[in-house]
C-alpha cells in the first residue's frame, strides 16, 4: 500500500537534539532503498552514500570535522570538546554524494536525484520516529575534509544527514502559499479553468498539491522558488511552449540563484526537495506528473520567453495531466548502497 505523504510532509521537522537510542544500520539501508525506489527518473542518476554509525567511525568523523572547524568562526567560539561530543553522540551520520556528469544537465540530474532521495528518506524515517538534520555547512565542504571522508574526484558533496531518535518535536513555521508565487502563461486556444475533466486536473488542484509540497526543508526559510504554469499551445511565439505528448499542461519550477555559492547550492537542493514532495503527493491524484529537464532550460534566451528573470533558473519542468503511470507489479531490485567510511 502506498504511503500517504501529505501529513508527514507537513509534520516533519529538522531535529537538532537527539537522544541516546541506537539507530540500526539495517534500518538506514532499508530506508535508503525504499526512498530510492520512490524517485522517478527518465535516466539513471548516479549517487552513493558513506555511512558512519559505529563509535569508531563517529569519532573519526568528529576528528575530521574538528580539523576544519577550528579554522572557522564557530570553532573559535565553541569549545572543542563540546563540538566533538555533539558529533559522536549522534547515533548515525549519512554522507551523500553525487557524480558530476559529462555536462550541466547530467550533473543537475544526479544532484537532484540525491537531494530528492534524501528528502524522501527523511519522510520515511520520520514515520518511524527517526529525525534528521541536513548539514551542508561550508566547513564540511573543504577539499581536505571531503577527501578524508572518501569523496572521490568527479563527485559532488550533497550533504550529511545526522540521524537519531528524539524526545521533543520543534514547533513548525508557516510557509508562503503557492498562490503568492504563481504565474500563469496561456498558450494558443481558449484557456479553461478545468484542463481535463476526466483527470480532474485544474489550477486549483495543482495549487493544493503545491501547498503541501512547499513544506520542504530550506535554510532560514528562504523559500527560493516560484512557479510558472503553462497551458495550451505556443506561448509568446516560443515553439518550445507547445505541450508535448498527452500532457495537458506544464509546471515550470523556478529556483532563485543566490550570489553566494553556498546559499545557491542550498536553495537548489531545497527546490529539488519541493519537487519531490510534489511528485510524492501527486501519486494519490488521478492525474499523472512527469519530471523533465529538457535541454532548452539551459538556454537563457528560451527561459526569458517564459518570464524567467536574471538571477533565476528553471530547476525542472513538470508535465501534468498525461496518462497516469501505474507502478509495476514487482518493485525493482533495491539500489546497492556501499558504506565505505
Amino acid at each position: 500500500m502506498m504511503m500517504e505523504f501529505s501529513q508527514t510532509i507537513r509534520e516533519r521537522r529538522t531535529i537538532r537534539k537527539f537522544n541516546a537510542s541506537p539507530v540500526s544500520e539495517e534500518l538506514v539501508v532499508a530506508l535508503i532503498n525504499e526512498a530510492a525506489e520512490l524517485y522517478e527518473s527518465e535516466g539513471t542518476p548516479r549517487w552513493r552514500c558513506i555511512y558512519a554509525g559505529t563509535p569508531e567511525s563517529r569519532e573519526r568523523l568528529a576528528d575530521y570535522m574538528m580539523a576544519k572547524m577550528m579554522d572557522s568562526r564557530l570553532g573559535k567560539l565553541v569549545p572543542t570538546k563540546l563540538i566533538t561530543k555533539r558529533v559522536t553522540d549522534i547515533p548515525a551520520h549519512l554522507i551523500v554524494v553525487a557524480e558530476s556528469g559529462a555536462d550541466q544537465r547530467q550533473s543537475d540530474e544526479n544532484y537532484a536525484a540525491a537531494c530528492s532521495i534524501m528528502q524522501t528518506l527523511q519522510l520515511l524515517a520520520w514515520e518511524r520516529g527517526l529525525g534528521a538534520l541536513w548539514d551542508t555547512e561550508p566547513f564540511v565542504q573543504s577539499e581536505s575534509f571531503l577527501a578524508r571522508i572518501g569523496v572521490r574526484e568527479g563527485e559532488r558533496f550533497v550533504g550529511i544527514l545526522h540521524m537519531g531518535y528524539f524526545d521533543k518535536v520543534p514547533k513548525g513555521r508557516k510557509r508562503t502559499p503557492a498562490e503568492q508565487k504563481w504565474t500563469v502563461l496561456q498558450g494558443g486556444g481558449a484557456h479553461s479553468e478545468i484542463l481535463s475533466d476526466a483527470a480532474a486536473l485544474s489550477e486549483r488542484s495543482i495549487l493544493e498539491t503545491l501547498n503541501g509540497a512547499v513544506w520542504a526543508p530550506n535554510d532560514g526559510m528562504r523559500e527560493p522558488w516560484r512557479f510558472i504554469f503553462v497551458t495550451g499551445g505556443e506561448t509568446g511565439g516560443n515553439v518550445q511552449a507547445a505541450i508535448p505528448g498527452s500532457a495537458k499542461a506544464r509546471l515550470l519550477v523556478v529556483a532563485k540563484v543566490e550570489p553566494d555559492p553556498h546559499k545557491r547550492e542550498e536553495d537548489y537542493a531545497a527546490v529539488c526537495c519541493l519537487i519531490q514532495n510534489f511528485e510524492l503527493l501527486a501519486k494519490s491524484k488521478p492525474w499523472g506528473v512527469r519530471r523533465t529537464r529538457p535541454e532548452w532550460i539551459y538556454d537563457p534566451q528560451q527561459c526569458r520567453l517564459y518570464g524567467v528573470e536574471p538571477g533565476e533558473r528553471i530547476a525542472a519542468v513538470l508535465e501534468l495531466g498525461g496518462e497516469k503511470v501505474h507502478p509495476p507489479a514487482k518493485l525493482a531490485a533495491p539500489r546497492v548502497i556501499r558504506f565505505e567510511f
